[in-house]
This record gives structure tokens, C-alpha cells and sequence, in this order.
């Protein structure tokens, strides 16, 4: 490392570099998005603690993930929004790491959120009886707590083998966030110990749960079909389908962006993977919940009723 180097304080966000018509395009359109997200997650959100009838295990880990959404969308559409608008306004290096710290905790915890919502389907499916014993509410708070826990501990270490290299310069990101991979390759310093422990974590939080999830869900795709009940048999598959869908949007770009080779997606296409990742992903869990849960449906159909019913009084 020369004397003459000084550290960095502050990053700009290249995020997307096209013309001013498309950028205030693009703003109001990821605007509309945003709203939507928290729009829909909020619905979600409200509709499970005021509906009782909603007051399950299942819905409470809904719940959780419905905060995990509002929060990727916090911590990341905002400040897209502001570097659509000037392009040139730096993010200071604390909130960058902070931003990075985030993203990462929100992610780990949805990964977990959907091995558990997994396992609460497998036993609610494939053991019915025992279901309120095995998945008491202690046990529901137990893994939404270890989830959360593990997810930002993880995100911790991250952050803290960041902390330790140095940042001499560009202080150019090529992202619309402080996404991990982008920031390291800031570093002036050999960052093989980030790698390796990214890809690790990947291992761990990525691969390890997904095959958990398929797991749980072949064994619950067997009882389902053992079910003599078609209203029986399309129920188990209706909940389970919608949660297939997040997992397959989930793991399926996080995968790719984390696991795969880096020089088989140029950073342009890698920024079009976390836009889905980190922003359509939020905005359609919502979205596929209600369309695809009768009784997410009737809790809104509830709501709406009692509405109605209180203006007309």
C-alpha cells in the first residue's frame, strides 16, 4: 500500500447509466412498484393480526416474511429512487456498510423463514394430528427468533471481514446498492477470504436449506397424494403451491447470482438479477399469498365487509 493513497468515505452508485427520459421513467415506474410492496405486504400483515382465524402457526411465519419484504424494500428501493433522480449523490461508506449489513441480514433470514414455513406445511400435511403439539406457539417463536438471529449474525461477519480491508479508491460501485460482491471489488487489498467465506455462506444458507425445502416437500407431495379427499387433496396443494412459488423466486435467482461463475452474467445483467431479487421478489409474495390462499382471500373479503358495514352505520 503507497503513502499517498487516502481512504474513501463515501461512494456513488452508478445504478443504471441510460438517459434522463428513461431514468425518469424508470423512477416512476420502481415508485409504483414500491408502493405495491408495501402496499401488499402491509394488507398481509394487517389482515393476519386482526383476522383470528389467521392466528396460526402458518400465518405467523407469513407474517414474518411479510416484514422481511417491507424491510428489502426499505433498506434498498429509497435510495435507487434518490440516484434516479441525481445520480451524483454519494452514500456515505457507513451507510453503505450499513445498507450491506441489512440487505444481507434480511436475506439469510428469508432463506430460513422459508426452510421453517416448509417444515411447518411438512407437519401440518404428513402428521395432522400431532400438528399442535410439534408446532406449539413456543416452538413458532423458537424458529422465527433463531431465523432472525442466525440471519443477522451471518450478515455480521460479512460486514465485520469488509471492515477489515482497505478502500483506496475508485469509490465508484457499479450497483444501484451496496451489494457485497460490487463493494469488494473496491477493496485495495486481496479479498480471497471474503470470497471463500461468501461462497460458504452460500453453501450453508442457500443449498443446505434448499434441499431441506425439497425434502420436506417431497415427502409432502406422497401424502398428498394418499389423500381420498379431492377438496382435501386441493387445499394441501393450493398452500403448498404458493409456497413453492416464493421458494423457486427465491432460491432460484439467489443461486444464480451467489453460486454461479461471475463471468457468465456481466454486472448490467447481475443488476437486472437483484432488481428481481430484492424488489419484484417482495412485491409478488404478496401477490401470490392472496391470489393463490382461499383464506387470505376470505380474511380480505371479511375486512372489506366489515368496512362497508361500519360506513353504512
Amino acid at each position: 500500500m503507497g503513502g499517498n493513497k487516502t481512504s474513501v468515505t463515501d461512494f456513488i452508485l452508478l445504478g443504471f447509466p441510460l438517459g434522463s427520459r428513461i431514468q425518469m421513467f424508470l423512477f416512476g415506474l420502481f415508485s409504483l412498484f414500491y408502493a405495491f410492496t408495501l402496499l401488499g405486504n402491509g394488507v398481509i400483515l394487517g389482515l393476519i393480526s386482526l383476522d383470528s382465524r389467521l392466528h396460526t402457526p402458518m400465518y405467523f411465519f407469513l407474517s414474518h416474511l411479510a416484514v422481511v419484504d417491507i424491510a428489502y424494500a426499505c433498506n434498498t428501493v429509497p435510495q435507487m429512487l434518490v440516484n434516479l433522480l441525481n445520480p451524483a449523490k454519494p452514500i456515505s461508506f457507513a451507510g453503505c456498510m450499513t445498507q450491506t449489513f441489512l440487505f444481507l441480514a434480511f436475506a439469510h433470514t428469508e432463506c430460513l423463514l422459508l426452510v421453517v414455513m416448509s417444515y411447518d406445511r411438512y407437519v401440518a400435511i404428513c402428521h395432522p394430528l400431532r400438528y399442535s403439539a410439534i408446532v406449539s406457539w413456543r416452538v413458532c417463536i423458537t424458529l422465527a427468533g433463531t431465523s432472525w438471529a442466525c440471519g443477522s449474525l451471518l450478515a455480521l461477519v460479512h460486514v465485520s471481514l469488509i471492515l477489515r480491508l482497505p478502500f483506496c479508491g475508485p469509490h465508484e460501485i457499479n450497483h444501484f446498492f451496496c451489494e457485497i460482491l460490487s463493494v469488494l471489488k473496491l477493496a485495495c487489498a486481496d479479498t480471497w477470504l471474503n470470497q471463500v467465506v461468501i461462497f460458504a455462506a452460500s453453501v450453508f444458507i442457500l443449498v443446505g436449506p434448499l434441499c431441506l425445502v425439497l425434502v420436506s416437500y417431497s415427502r409432502i407431495l406422497v401424502a398428498i397424494l394418499r389423500i381420498r379427499s379431492g377438496e382435501g387433496r386441493r387445499k394441501a396443494f393450493s398452500t403448498c403451491s404458493s409456497h413453492l412459488c416464493v421458494v423457486g423466486l427465491f432460491f432460484g435467482s439467489a443461486i444464480v447470482m451467489y453460486m454461479a461463475p461471475t463471468s457468465r452474467h456481466p454486472e448490467e445483467q447481475q443488476k437486472i438479477l437483484f432488481l428481481f431479487y430484492s424488489f419484484v421478489n417482495p412485491m409478488l409474495n404478496p401477490l401470490i399469498y392472496s391470489l393463490r390462499n382461499t383464506e387470505v382471500k376470505s380474511a380480505l373479503r371479511r375486512a372489506l365487509c366489515k368496512e362497508s358495514h361500519s360506513q353504512l352505520v
